[in-house]
């Protein structure tokens, strides 16, 4: 709608008065330099004084944050509670990223650094039970899947993270690893949660014991560490 651009009028305060008592129904109009300068030191002077009020609620805020993260952390220290760290672990993901690794094919890596005896990131996969796993294992075969994701949970069940799995299942195994896999219950469902043995720095590769049992078909070790056993198996 083509309007035409009101006179403007001010008022003793400065600020513009609507011809038609309405701001809406006069469309947009330019604003003056002038306008514009006292706008903008208004604006700014109210962003550094905010209200007293605001000041106080900041404040309040920030001590009860500082109380929460000192009842947690003195929580953690008395009670040493998997659950607790799996929902921190939750709450909080570790940075992590998965790129071609020198062990072999793809390798997940820390993107932060990682404080031992940490909840790295969680093995997520599908529960099978062993018959469905052996039936899958020779199905991958036929499909040319060279290498399938499964990892035992107790004797019964098994997580399948081949073809539905998280960034985990892309860890490489080394005989002198800095993370170790522990079995934890959560809601009385057995989950499989990779810890660190020892500080990670940023860029470092994240490894662990397969602890594969002993076959007489044997895997090579790529791990290239100064102890390696030389096989998987």
């Amino acid at each position: 709608t083509s309007l035409s651009t009101p006179k403007k009028r001010k008022r003793d305060d400065g600020m513009r008065e609507h011809v038609t008592g309405c701001a809406r129904s006069e469309g947009y109009y330019k604003i003056d330099k002038k306008d514009k300068l006292k706008y903008l030191n208004n604006s700014r002077a109210f962003a550094e004084e905010p209200p007293a009020d605001t000041q106080v609620r900041t404040s309040s805020a920030a001590c009860w944050a500082v109380k929460q993260r000192r009842l947690l952390s003195s929580f953690t220290g008395s009670c040493d509670s998997d659950l607790l760290k799996f929902n921190q672990l939750k709450f909080r993901k570790k940075k992590l990223k998965f790129c071609k690794s020198h062990i072999h094919d793809w390798g997940l890596f820390a993107m932060e650094p990682i404080a031992a005896d940490e909840m790295v990131i969680e093995y997520v996969g599908q529960n099978i039970r062993q018959v469905i796993a052996d039936m899958r294992e020779k199905r991958y075969e036929d499909e040319g899947i060279g290498s399938s994701y499964m990892f035992r949970v107790d004797h019964d069940t098994i997580i399948d993270a081949t073809k539905c799995g998280n960034f985990a299942r892309f860890i490489n195994h080394s005989c002198n690893p800095n993370c170790y896999a522990k079995v934890i219950t959560v809601e009385s469902q057995k989950k499989i949660v990779i810890y660190s043995k020892q500080h990670i720095n940023v860029n470092e590769e994240i490894t662990y014991d397969y602890k594969f049992p002993i076959e007489d078909v044997k895997i090579p070790c790529l791990c290239g560490s100064e102890n390696c056993r030389g096989t998987l198996n």
